[in-house]
């Protein structure tokens, strides 16, 4: 008997120490990680003679959002700037639609008082050299499933096509042109199918203190003549100029100006981004062809300062 009680005895003690070692085992056990929230693809704009970036849109399920404002709070900003902007941030400049080059970002400080959510930038390509008002875009969203790769300045054919069109543009809404001009006219093919779209910013001066801006879209028909199957024709006073000095809109200001072209839906045809600038910030649309049509689906203000 006092044989079988010593038996239990050892019985329980082992166990006790098996069930304190599993314990020990469960305790130490580490709980899994948590992912980190996936970052949004985003789209910029390449600006400044490629030295600059400013956010346009994040793409999500083929649907553009707007990115963090710069009249948003320091936090949203700070925020924004850390997860875009970190240590040897790049992205793929978007050129013609296709990939052209990278686009390192330097720096960027959320506390400046202009452009907070901007990033000062270095842009290597091969393909295209920025200046002025030749712009591009860059982005980490994937590329589209159509052929990109054209942008080229338009041929004198077309050019002489293209002059004849605006002119007519500006009679049928009984614009008097004392003198006609232009900032870009490219050729781009957003479908690869070969026929140059071609997308423009004019004005005509139709006295010294009045200046009247035409963005248009223009395509080849099945018939071969070229048409302007997207405009937008607005007429400016000097006194509506912030400034106060009508020729600010002749170096640019409130133009709508082609950014690129990307297919940020991957359906085959690539849309177009454009630009305007004002005294107190940036404004980008977006248009995509819709059942032969040409319309804007996204439009982005991004506030920089006070003038």
């Amino acid at each position: 008997m006092r044989r079988s009680i010593q038996n239990l005895f050892v019985v329980l003690a082992t166990a006790g120490v098996l069930f304190v070692g599993s314990g020990n085992v469960f305790a130490q056990k580490q709980a899994p990680a948590q992912a980190k929230p996936a970052v949004k693809p985003i789209i910029f704009a390449v600006l400044n003679d490629g030295q600059l970036l400013e956010p346009i849109a994040h793409v999500e399920n083929g649907k553009l959002s707007e990115p963090v404002n710069g009249s948003d709070e320091t936090s949203l900003i700070e925020k924004f700037n850390a997860t875009y902007y970190g240590p040897k941030a790049s992205y793929r400049l978007i050129f013609g639609g296709a990939n052209g080059g990278t686009v390192t970002v330097n720096s960027a400080d959320a506390g400046v008082e202009c452009g907070p959510n901007l990033a000062r930038v270095t842009t290597s390509s091969t393909k295209a050299e920025l200046k002025g008002k030749l712009m591009a875009l860059a982005t980490n969203a994937p590329t589209g499933k159509g052929t990109f790769g054209v942008r080229r300045r338009p041929t004198w054919p077309e050019r002489n096509e293209v002059d004849a069109l605006v002119r007519a543009e500006f009679a049928k809404n009984n614009v008097e042109v004392k003198k006609l001009d232009y900032h870009n006219l490219t050729a781009l093919d957003v479908n690869g199918d070969k026929k140059a779209e071609l997308v423009g910013s004019f004005w005509a001066e139709s006295d010294p203190k009045t200046r009247t801006l035409l963005f248009f879209i223009a395509e080849r028909g099945s018939d071969g003549n070229l048409s302007i199957v997207h405009s937008d024709l607005r007429t400016i006073k000097e006194d509506e100029v912030m400034n106060g000095e009508i020729t600010s809109l002749d170096e640019g200001v409130y133009h709508e100006l082609l950014l690129d072209i990307f297919d940020f839906d991957r359906d085959g045809t690539a849309e177009i981004f454009t630009y305007v600038q004002a005294f107190e910030g940036a404004s980008f649309n977006v248009y995509k062809r819709m059942g032969g049509k040409w319309s804007k689906v996204y439009e982005f203000s991004n506030y920089h300062c006070g003038f």
